[in-house]
């Protein structure tokens, strides 16, 4: 679905490239994760494959074809969800619907999109007299009023508090069952551990790692098993376990709760591989 070769970009008047040598494929239907600090090149990346910038050296393809030879029909087949809600505020929730609606040849039912999102009951209201969430739920219907055939988002979840970044995830999950490709910028790492097929580290221009959040946890987690009890947690080191008395003493305490492998977090795996926080 996109494949990106040999990438290179730089803005006009500067020396140094913004995106050096970036290589990766989106499969159809997979949700790929494009994670990073503020400033690492992600919203450079997707406006590439968005076409808003030209002049890239190297190879982007989406759906086979280069984007900087793309039509405007491109532009019925993507769906757009940029970081900051890009609304007409002294318009109503559905008034922006209506308006976004017309820039497609093919747009969806703005009820139901209204309805997935719980704004339908809000529909009348002016989109100032909305809440932040409720702006961002809006701006996600947005993206999706073309019924696209790919999905961009850029920092979905940005300044939302824990119930509205839940109902995010839902959306986007409910996307890819029905068969949409989703491109996610974000640097919320436990939201894209939690709907990223895959996912790739972003750093000063470039892809430092790309795997699934399962296998990166598997590749950098260390080799010790976790027994937790009523009372506490105890640590043993995998090799030669079976033997290790103190560890098959703990699997028999009745008050044995959970026996794990110690994981990594995805915030933590990219600190190992890149050498840098989140900031």
């Amino acid at each position: 679905m996109i494949k990106v070769e040999k990438l290179f970009f730089a803005y006009p008047r500067m020396k140094e490239d913004v995106l050096k040598d970036l290589n990766f494929e989106v499969g159809e239907g997979e949700i790929f994760g494009l994670l990073g600090p503020s400033g690492a090149g992600k919203s450079t990346l997707q406006k590439i494959l968005l076409g808003l910038l030209k002049g890239y050296r190297g190879s982007a393809k989406v759906m086979g074809k280069e984007v900087s030879a793309m039509e405007t029909t491109y532009y019925d087949k993507i769906g757009v969800g940029f970081e900051l809600p890009n609304l007409y505020e002294q318009l109503t929730v559905l008034e922006n619907m209506q308006t976004f609606s017309k820039l497609y040849t093919k747009p969806a039912s703005i009820e139901s999109l209204l309805r997935d999102v719980g704004l339908y009951e809000h529909k009348t209201k002016k989109v100032s007299q909305i809440s932040k969430g409720m702006k961002m739920r809006l701006n996600f219907c947005r993206a999706l009023i073309g019924t696209p055939e790919i999905l961009f988002l850029d920092e979905p979840t940005s300044g939302l508090d824990p119930n509205n970044i839940e109902v995010i995830r839902k959306l986007v999950l409910k996307q890819k069952e029905l068969g949409r490709t989703i491109i996610l910028t974000t640097h919320n790492m436990s939201f894209a551990e939690e709907v990223c097929d895959r996912v790739g580290f972003v750093v000063e221009g470039e892809i430092k790692k790309i795997g699934t959040p399962a296998f990166l946890k598997y590749e950098y987690g260390e080799n010790k098993v976790c027994v937790r009890t009523t009372d506490r947690i105890q640590e043993f080191e995998m090799k030669g376990i079976d033997q290790n008395k103190l560890f098959l003493e703990a699997i028999k305490h009745s008050d044995l709760k959970q026996i794990y492998t110690k994981q990594p977090s995805l915030e933590e795996i990219f600190s190992i591989v890149t050498g840098r926080v989140l900031i």
